[in-house]
This record gives structure tokens, sequence and C-alpha cells, in this order.
């Protein structure tokens, strides 16, 4: 019997099985092993056709609201929700240093509209804009902030109707593959 060359797929799993940490190495972690039981359970690590829509969700929101530590929040909010932490991770990475500027000059012009803020935002030379930050603050903060809670509402929407869409079609196109053969 012939062997197949290995995919790209096949190369990430063997790098997975290899480099990424085993539930028992994460059972027996010294700084895991008081909420253990509850990070550890099986179904927020199970892909299923609610959990994953759960977890991009959560993902989008953790990502767009959250600029230090959106790994770690998403996690800890796919907990009480019981969506899928991997997914919920991995979502986050929505943001990242090309996408963030963009987010952030959609955020305010979506929130200035909203607002009907008339005031432009102007970029002040860094050692003044430092001095001044709580008033810049204060002046543009609500737009930004509001626009975020805009942006990450109807991405967190989006993203869990194309999770759940993306998981139904493939679903079907498994049975119907399953019938094929039959």
């Amino acid at each position: 019997m012939a062997s197949r060359p290995m995919t790209v797929w096949d190369r990430m799993a063997a790098w997975s099985r290899r480099n990424l940490p085993t539930r028992e190495s994460m059972e027996n972690s010294r700084m895991l092993r008081p909420v253990a039981h509850r990070v550890l359970a099986p179904e927020l690590w199970r892909f299923t056709r609610r959990s994953v829509p759960r977890g991009v969700a959560l993902g989008m929101v953790a990502g767009i609201m959250f600029p230090v530590g959106q790994i770690a929040i998403a996690a800890l909010i796919a907990l009480p929700f019981r969506a899928n932490v991997p997914v919920a991770a991995l979502v986050t990475f929505i943001t990242n240093p090309l996408t963030t500027p963009f987010i952030l000059f959609a955020a305010y012009q979506i929130g200035a509209w909203l607002l009907r803020s008339d005031a432009a935002a102007v970029a002040q030379p860094v050692a003044e804009a430092a001095m001044t930050w709580l008033q810049w603050l204060g002046q543009f903060g609500p737009n930004l902030i509001l626009g975020l809670l805009v942006i990450a509402a109807v991405s967190a929407v989006t993203g869990y109707a194309v999770a759940a869409l993306g998981w139904r079609l493939w679903i079907a196109r498994k049975w119907k593959a399953r019938h094929e053969r039959i």
C-alpha cells in the first residue's frame, strides 16, 4: 500500500501533537490545580455545533474590546458560557498590529456618527499628547468606546452566524458524501 505525501494539515497536526500541552500535563500543573476541574471540563474543549459559534462570538468581543490579555480574557469568558476555549482564544487574533488601527479608526468614526459629534481627532505631537491624555480621553473617548462596543456586537453576531452556518454546511456535506458512498 503506497503512502500518500504529508499535507500541510498533516504537518500542522503532527506539530501540535508534539508541542502543545496535553490534558494530563495541564491537570498536573501547579498553577492550574485550583481551577483545573473547571478549566479542563471536556465540554469546553470539544468542537460542537453550539460551542464553536459561542467561542467565535466571545473571541470577537474579547479581541476587539480588550487590547491587552485578550486570549486569557476570552478563555475566562468562555467558561461560564460553555464556549469552546481554543476557538475563543484563536479568534482574538482578529485584532493584530495590522488590523487594530483600522478597527480603532472605524470605531471612532462610528461612535462620532452615533453621538453626532463633529470634533475631529487631531494628531498632536507625542509630548503634548502625553500631557493632555486625560483631556483627549474625555473629549474623544466616548466616541471610541461606543464605536468599539458597536463593532464588537456586530462582529460577535456576524461571527456566530457565520460559524453556525459553516458548521451546518460542513455537516450537510459530510452527510451527502456518506449517502453517495452507500
